[in-house]
């Protein structure tokens, strides 16, 4: 197996709404919150769905990587429900082995809000369910020590019993990979995640405003000058003025792709990182690795949801 993912299992439901209603509700446009059962129920009951979609930042990713061509696997909690069924019956369409049996859990399959607005930005409200109750226990060691990458999300460490699952992780794996997830996961964890970062993954992923914050950087050449000193790949999405990836040799560029019909930025980073690590995996260049991201990005900002259809 190539890449083994995991991540929170969680159903998106997607749904188009304006500035107002962020503002109405205390949201703030571009970033995830985490909410409980009731409010998730309570924002829902005033929205139009527009999608439903087995969905997840990992999962986005190695959904990605299968369609693409490489044998990739997945864990990540559900319950046994009806999203639960939804969720595994998605993994399996895409040809993703999902390495984990559900059972009735306490708390059901969690859930997102991805709320558009009209400049087709994202934000996300978050019920994690049972998928924030993944642990230790439910991480399987042999895949992990079969799989030439494990990718991990930043969302994970928005709970208490996931870190032991993350660590178990880092500890077996070959390689790791890690996206930074959302500025909100940044900021509530900066000293776990620069230590992350900076001791324990292979490749990180993040866009400038997350490693700005995670560094406390003043200006772009700093993000450089830690992408060198650490020593290890820090790929770095910077929006219309496309990405980069940093190691201690230097830094390769890679222009964005122009004059697109932008309609849903979710997905974005994830699929980013499919086509990076695609090239990666593969043995391509950094310079074609950041291509494939860029290509697989700008394929899912042009239609709605983070699955390319």
């Amino acid at each position: 197996m190539k890449i083994l993912g995991i991540g929170n299992a969680i159903v998106d439901v997607i749904c188009k709404v304006n500035d107002q209603y962020l503002s109405d509700n205390k949201l703030v446009k571009s970033t995830m919150k985490l909410v409980d059962e009731a409010e998730f129920k309570k924002l829902l009951s005033t929205l139009k769905i527009e999608d439903t979609v087995s969905g997840g930042s990992v999962a986005n990713s190695i959904v990605g990587l299968s369609q693409l061509g490489n044998k990739v696997g997945f864990i990540g909690k559900v319950n046994d429900d009806d999203f639960g069924q939804k969720y595994e019956d998605g993994l399996k369409k895409e040809s993703v082995n999902f390495f984990y049996k559900k059972k009735k859990e306490n708390l059901p399959t969690g859930t997102c809000l991805i709320l558009i607005t009209p400049d087709s930005e994202r934000t996300m409200c978050t019920f994690l369910g049972t998928s924030g109750r993944i642990n230790k226990n439910d991480v399987n060691v042999s895949s992990l020590k079969e799989s030439e990458i494990t990718l991990l999300e930043g969302y994970l460490w928005d709970e208490g019993e996931p870190k032991s699952a993350f660590d178990k992780a880092i500890k077996h794996s070959n390689k790791v990979a890690m996206s930074l997830s959302d500025l909100f996961c940044v900021e509530r964890h900066k000293k776990h995640f620069l230590d992350l970062v900076k001791n324990k993954l292979d490749i990180t992923f993040a866009n400038e405003q997350e490693v700005t914050s995670l560094i406390n950087a003043k200006n772009f050449e700093e993000i450089i000058s830690f992408g060198r000193e650490i020593q290890k790949i820090l790929v770095v999405t910077r929006g219309e003025n496309g990405s980069v990836a940093i190691n201690k040799e230097g830094v390769i560029e890679c222009q964005s792709r122009q004059n697109l019909k932008i309609v849903d930025l979710t997905g974005a980073g994830d699929l980013f990182a499919a086509g990076y690590l695609h090239g990666y995996i593969n043995n391509l260049t950094i310079s074609e690795s950041l291509k494939n991201g860029t290509e697989m990005s700008s394929k899912i900002i042009q239609q709605i949801g983070a699955r390319l259809i």
